[in-house]
């Protein structure tokens, strides 16, 4: 019995304290429209901040994590460059893209969802992102709409999509 009781202090005191990110190995994907015809596909890196997660106390849990706007990378420098100036990003004035979460719960099946709001190009908006927790990796995906945003208001939707499909990994040290 004091096996058990041993294993269940030891498990559960992982997740007692703020849990570091590995930066190396956490990333923020993105995959949007060009054009009706094709799919561009980039990442973000640098992701820094703290977080708790413990899945058996939610109410504890919290997410405050930016990542670095000008670490967008597309495979086209030249694109990449354009998406840093005041026409997308605007990194020079905009150099984090946060969130910061309000409530973590339990999701669908084993998964959870975390609602926090979310700062790109200084606009905040509520979000929700469905996410798993294995091996020390979150990841989570949801669906934005740049144009809320502000980014790349003067392109057009045919050019580049509004909608963009974002797939968050944030992988624990």
């Amino acid at each position: 019995m004091r096996i058990y009781l041993l294993l269940a202090l030891l498990s559960t005191s992982f997740f007692s304290f703020a849990q570091e990110i590995n930066s190396t190995e956490s990333k923020v994907a993105f995959e949007i429209g060009n054009m009706k015809i094709n799919t561009v596909e980039g990442s973000f890196s640098g992701m820094e901040g703290e977080l708790f997660f413990d899945p058996l106390s939610l109410e504890d849990c919290f997410f405050q994590v930016c990542i670095d706007a000008k670490s967008v990378k597309t495979g086209s420098d030249k694109r990449d460059e354009h998406l840093r100036n005041e026409d997308f990003f605007y990194t020079e004035v905009h150099p984090l893209i946060c969130f910061d979460s309000e409530e973590v719960r339990k999701g669908e099946g084993a998964d959870f969802l975390v609602i926090g709001t979310l700062n790109l190009r200084g606009v905040e908006r509520k979000v929700e992102i469905p996410f798993r927790f294995e091996n020390k990796t979150f990841v989570g995906t949801l669906e934005l709409s740049r144009l809320d945003y502000a980014v790349g208001e003067d392109t057009g939707t045919f050019m580049v999509d509004d909608e963009l499909i974002i797939t968050i990994t944030c992988v624990l040290k």
